[in-house]
């Protein structure tokens, strides 16, 4: 077994039967061997029928309990998400969705290459860690409504871009780059689609993301400023307090 201060992960080679289990962390579970006869549980003491077959499995949430019972020999590889890196990616550990049956093949090849991380040095796991947790939020996410509406994939990939990037110091430039047009032409057609320019949609994207890691986490404010992109905190709160109407901190205080 691996453990990290982000993950913990580990191949399991499990006797057919199976039994109970109980998840304090964010876990997934990728199958390596076929398990047509898979039934599992969420919450529940009656299993449903659930076939899986290899690369297949689950994304359970914090908490979850319940039962996994397989007729044959299972071979699984298993990665615990620490709670910090999932709100740091902006999501609650605890109310995310479950996830059974295919899942993501960029998660599953993270989840497959988990081990390894700590191979690289600590800048390497630390960046993988982030890129799998992150990995996790825009799966669990439901679609974001701008970027559903948005007929140019053009802009729904200067959208994805943003929200991938949201604690670097986003540019004009940059966005453009990831739409594949020139800036000025960029600038005009996001705001013609959103009705927001490219600073104003970053900002609220920032200060959504902010309100979650405000209420789920205790980073002290010029930490989450920093995490969301913002090197001044003044200008944060500032940002801050003309979308919500009140500071960072008495947000936090309810």
């Amino acid at each position: 077994m691996l453990a990290m201060s982000g993950l913990r992960s580990q191949q399991l080679h499990l006797p057919e039967g199976g039994g109970a289990y109980a998840l304090p962390r964010v876990t997934l579970g990728v199958f390596l061997s076929d398990q047509p006869g898979h039934r599992l549980s969420i919450g529940a003491d009656r299993t449903e029928q659930k076939p899986l077959a290899r690369r297949e499995g689950w994304l359970l949430p914090a908490g979850a309990e319940g039962l996994c019972l397989f007729d044959t020999p299972l071979v699984l590889q298993q990665v615990e998400v620490a709670p910090s890196l999932l709100t740091e990616a902006g999501i609650d550990p605890s109310g995310l969705t479950p996830q059974v049956g295919a899942l993501d093949p960029l998660l599953v090849e993270l989840a497959l290459q988990a081990e390894e991380f700590a191979s690289g040095g600590t800048l390497y796991r630390e960046t993988m860690e982030r890129a799998l947790a992150a990995r996790i939020s825009h799966l669990a996410q439901p679609p974001r409504p701008e970027a559903a509406a948005l007929a140019d994939p053009r802009l729904s990939r200067a959208v994805d871009y943003i929200h991938a990037n949201l604690g670097e110091d986003l540019s004009i430039a940059g966005m453009s780059l990831a739409a594949g047009l020139s800036p000025d032409r960029f600038a005009r057609a996001f705001k013609a689609a959103t009705g927001a320019s490219p600073l104003q949609y970053v900002i609220s994207v920032r200060i959504e993301r902010a309100k979650v890691l405000l209420a789920t986490t205790r980073h002290p404010v010029a930490e989450i400023a920093w995490r969301v992109g913002y090197e001044d905190v003044s200008r944060f709160t500032a940002h801050f307090k003309r979308r919500t109407g009140t500071t960072p901190a008495r947000f936090r205080a309810g």
